[in-house]
């Protein structure tokens, strides 16, 4: 089921991204898809949490290749879907690093593993994909504001599930972590 999550909120963010206008509050801009990449790290760690870092690189290139396939078939520039891969790459693997190596109860790690992912993945995709050295959607000036808006989301998304996790008993009881940070 986990495996799932992961895949198909991949789909879900590739397809909201496609369909609908990006969010602006202020001057940030915020693809709409952007809030199902938050959960994608978070399902990614829990797959890691369950299947351990191997089965999880494994998992993270068929998502790689789902990402790209459905990107291209939603009519995404060659552009486009190469920005996505390499920022999509480097991201899950920066997440799946960082939640490996962090000694922390899960929560901790989703969180610390999922910002740091959602830093790459908002900052290569929004330099290589839609920056004028990409695809040219976004002038210079806009694209610090489209990487801090997506930041800013995927942080809070990050935390809000980091909160969720350390609330739910299940996840608590994988966690070789918990036990020994509890008392």
């Amino acid at each position: 089921m986990r495996i799932f999550l992961y895949l198909i909120s991949i789909v879900i963010a590739n397809v909201i991204t496609a369909a609908l206008q990006p969010f602006q509050f202020g001057v940030f801009i915020v693809p709409m898809g952007t809030f199902f990449v938050g959960a994608t790290f978070i399902f990614r760690d829990l797959v890691q949490n369950r299947y351990g870092r191997r089965k999880t690189y494994m998992v993270i290139v068929t998502a790689l290749a789902l990402s790209a396939i459905v990107s291209f078939l939603l009519g995404d520039t060659l552009m486009i879907v190469a920005a996505s891969a390499l920022s999509f790459a480097l991201a899950e693997t920066a997440d799946t690093e960082v939640y490996s190596r962090v000694k922390l109860p899960m929560a901790w790690r989703v969180f610390y593993s999922g910002t740091a992912g959602g830093l790459l993945d908002s900052a290569v995709f929004v330099i290589i994909g839609l920056s004028p050295l990409g695809a040219g959607f976004l002038p210079w000036e806009a694209v610090p504001f489209a990487i801090l808006g997506q930041v800013i989301v995927k942080t809070t998304l990050q935390m809000a599930g980091a909160l969720i996790l350390s609330r739910t008993r299940f996840i608590r009881r994988e966690d070789p972590y918990f036990a020994t940070t509890a008392n």
